[in-house]
């Protein structure tokens, strides 16, 4: 009986010490648990982000075609304002040809002429386009070509006599230098 007792008071002890394993094998359960609910948070949070980039690439994409189109139709009808503009002149002058076949005279053609130039010079102002005045004015190279030098007592050297071809600038840009003759001075220098 004494070794009963003492098997007896082995077991106890022996069926406390598997308890704690239990436990201990029970909370690595839990937090394996824990980890992989964690784990499956995490992807399905990846998923989502995989997701919602992916349809802001497919927008961005969207957006890159649609300002493409865009910008290809304001290119194709961006001269439809100056077309618009020039049209009065294009009657102008169309009216200017009929007075002259009807009528014969020389000075309507020119009234006519003159108001289509002027007509035409206004509509092109609209648009930046500014002619630059040369005769009088003293030569400048960046605004006007020399295309020839003449001797004069009338002007000053260095001055422009005549306008071959006038100069225009476009928006504060040179478009056309004038085509110019200058004067060298009194031909007794």
């Amino acid at each position: 009986m004494a070794e009963q007792e003492k098997n007896t008071a082995e077991t106890p002890e022996t069926e406390e010490m598997e308890q704690p394993s239990v436990e201990v094998e029970s909370e690595e359960n839990v937090e394996e648990e824990s980890f992989e609910s964690e784990i499956e948070e995490a992807r399905r949070e990846a998923d989502e982000h995989k997701d919602r980039l992916l349809r802001l690439a497919a927008e961005f994409e969207n957006y890159k075609k649609r300002i493409e189109r865009e910008k290809s139709i304001a290119l194709k009808y961006a001269e439809e304002d100056f077309l618009k503009e020039m049209l009065p002149t294009l009657d102008n002058m169309g009216r200017a040809i009929e007075e002259c076949k009807n009528n014969g005279d020389a000075s309507d053609l020119l009234a006519g002429v003159e108001l289509t130039y002027n007509g035409l010079l206004n509509a092109l102002k609209k648009f930046g386009l500014e002619p630059i005045d040369s005769v009088g004015q003293s030569f400048d190279p960046n605004f006007h070509e020399a295309l020839a030098m003449e001797a004069s007592d009338e002007v000053a050297e260095s001055i422009v006599m005549l306008e071959y071809e006038k100069g225009y600038m476009y928006k504060e840009r040179l478009l056309r230098a004038a085509k110019v003759v200058v004067s060298k001075g009194s031909q007794t220098d």
